[in-house]
């Protein structure tokens, strides 16, 4: 077979519509992915199914992520040694993993030397597969004892991707390349030449000491119990077992998590949006995530529907029915939450969500521009919200937020939110209290402040510092003995949710905007709606979430803090004179 090295056709799949997170220095043409891609349409049957046993093909986006999978440096090393990849259900996502699995196992599948051009690889069975590199190519050769495992979330099962592994090493073309018809068991298979590839359990894997050379971590959006988490994490530090030769890596295969369960497929998604905002310097993660994008309002709407499908699901509706996956989600009796998870592979609000991610991006700069929000301008006429938090000794501490709101538009805006940064913090990290007393005296300087209203919990002493310093200055007071004092909770928790309430309503009847602050955001998508005694309030997912609210509540408190101004007649906009003739 001729190389399939990159041509005019394959640059195409790049602007097919999805979310690739690749490093700086990727190059396609650089990558062992275009003889992997050819080795296996040649040797390796689809698994159990309607089409079990019959030969591969891909389409340009898979092969596009096979050979993304595969990129090489300028010396030939691996690029990446954590792959992911997102893709809705029913898209095959297991069969990708087994046939990555049995490459890594028996095919050409670490980098040799670059080709000058002419070389052949033959495949060693006398199956007869053989396949031509081009000039610069590099030119692969097979790993030194691959140990590979392939990970199942339930006990007593072996998973879909290794059913199709056993399915190709008993029925398919590589069966003859197997040392004896024992060799592929339900339980383990021997390479030919050493090595195997083992089907593996949270409990199983917790006894291995483990050389893996590639795993699979399939579905990882199910990774959300304890055994499972550490499952992930134990096999994945087997990894770096091995030694530099043999250039370990794994995969994980998923479908959109559930916000909030606490899943390695979520894990996931955060540490790729670390390294796009660059607080992660490792660039050895790729992600490739295809989804649809459709307002939930918009669900029932069939046209936006499939056109919404045909972006998610792509090369895979080859082998899909659109007309079913349509009537599938308009059914009555299916969850919107869960459609488009599993058929957009899209994010959707927790079904606990104080306000859905949709609701609030629609109060925010015009399809995302951030140019599009008008900017505070110094010494326009604002109000400040502020929640605090101090330190931590286990887990990550609560962040410490001041939240600015415009009072004559009502537009949210940030001033700061200070974060607990990534990493080990012997003792615990702690806010640095003086670079908030400072940033509040700069926004005093910046702006005209006629409102601050703070959550005084674990700040009281700052809390009564301001209020001596600024209390004099505001025209909009929390009360008159305490000007910025503002309890979220305790005696004041009808007004807690009086505010909720209010500050719920405006973002629902668009009557306020937000500058598109990403921590904003995403502290307001983070907050969980509880039902108490006195009403609706807000909290974590759980007490020891990463995920913080901490700027929604400072968000809270500026917009109730806007309201008293407005019904003072304090910063509203100046109505335009209007000069009529009187005949």
């Amino acid at each position: 077979m001729s190389s399939l090295w990159p041509n005019a056709a394959m640059r195409w799949w790049l602007a097919v519509p999805h979310d690739v997170l690749t490093a700086d220095v990727h190059d396609r043409s650089k990558s062992l992915g275009w003889l992997a891609t050819a080795w296996i349409e040649a040797l390796v049957v689809h698994g159990p199914g309607d089409v079990q046993g019959e030969p591969v093909r891909h389409g340009l986006e898979y092969t596009g992520f096979i050979v993304d999978s595969y990129a090489l440096d300028q010396s030939g090393r691996r690029l990446y040694d954590s792959v992911f990849l997102s893709r809705p259900k029913g898209c095959d996502k297991s069969g990708m993993a087994a046939r990555l699995a049995l490459f890594e196992g028996m095919g050409p599948s670490r980098f040799d030397r670059w080709a000058r051009g002419g070389e052949q690889y033959r495949d060693p069975w006398g199956i007869g597969f053989v396949y031509t590199y081009q000039p610069g190519e590099p030119i692969g050769r097979p790993v030194k004892s691959p140990v590979i495992r392939c990970m199942a979330t339930e006990e007593g099962q072996s998973g879909n991707t290794y059913d199709t592994i056993y399915i190709n090493c008993t029925e398919g073309p590589l069966a003859a390349a197997m040392p004896s018809k024992s060799s592929a068991g339900l339980s383990r298979i021997a390479l030919p030449g050493g090595g195997e590839i083992i089907p593996s359990s949270a409990s199983g894997a917790s006894k291995d000491g483990g050389k893996e050379t590639f795993v699979v971590f399939d579905e990882t959006h199910l990774y959300d119990k304890p055994e499972l988490r550490n499952m992930y994490k134990v096999v994945s530090r087997n990894l770096r077992k091995r030694k530099k030769i043999a250039e370990t890596w794994m995969l994980e295969t998923t479908t959109m998590f559930e916000p909030g369960a606490d899943s390695v497929a979520e894990k996931t998604y955060e540490v790729a949006d670390l390294i796009r905002k660059g607080k992660f310097k490792s660039q050895r993660q790729l992600l490739d995530h295809r989804f649809g994008e459709i307002l939930p309002a918009d669900m029932h709407d069939e046209e936006k529907l499939r056109a919404a499908l045909k972006d998610s699901y792509g090369d895979a509706l080859e082998w899909n029915d659109l007309d079913g996956l349509v009537n599938e989600v308009l059914d009555p009796r299916s969850d919107i939450a869960s459609s488009i998870r599993y058929f957009l592979n899209d994010k959707s609000s927790a079904e606990n969500a104080w306000i859905a991610d949709y609701e609030w991006a629609r109060c925010g700069p015009i399809d995302g521009d951030a140019e599009s929000f008008k900017h505070v301008q110094p010494k326009d006429v604002i109000v400040l919200g502020f929640d605090g938090s101090r330190k931590r000794k286990k887990g990550v501490t609560d962040a410490t937020a001041l939240i600015g709101c415009r009072v004559s538009d009502g537009c949210l805006f940030e001033i700061e939110v200070w974060e607990q940064p990534p990493g080990k913090h012997e003792g615990g990290w702690e806010v640095p209290t003086a670079a908030v007393d400072a940033k509040i005296l700069e926004t005093f300087q910046k702006y005209t402040v006629v409102g601050f209203y703070a959550d005084p919990a674990l700040w009281e002493t700052y809390v009564a510092k301001w209020e001596a310093k600024y209390g004099k200055h505001l025209t909009v007071k929390s009360t008159q003995q305490h000007p910025i004092e503002w309890w979220m909770t305790g005696n004041r928790a009808l007004k807690t949710v009086e505010a909720l309430r209010k500050f719920q309503d405006a973002v629902l009847d668009g009557e306020l905007c937000h500058d598109g602050s990403p921590t904003l955001t995403q502290h307001v998508i983070n907050a969980r709606r509880v039902a108490t005694t006195r009403g609706v309030q807000i909290r974590k997912e759980h007490p020891d979430s990463p995920r913080k609210i901490d700027a929604a509540v400072a968000a809270v408190l500026a917009w109730q803090a806007r309201l008293d101004a407005v019904a003072k007649g304090i910063g509203a906009r100046k109505k335009k004179r209007i000069v009529r003739k009187i005949r």
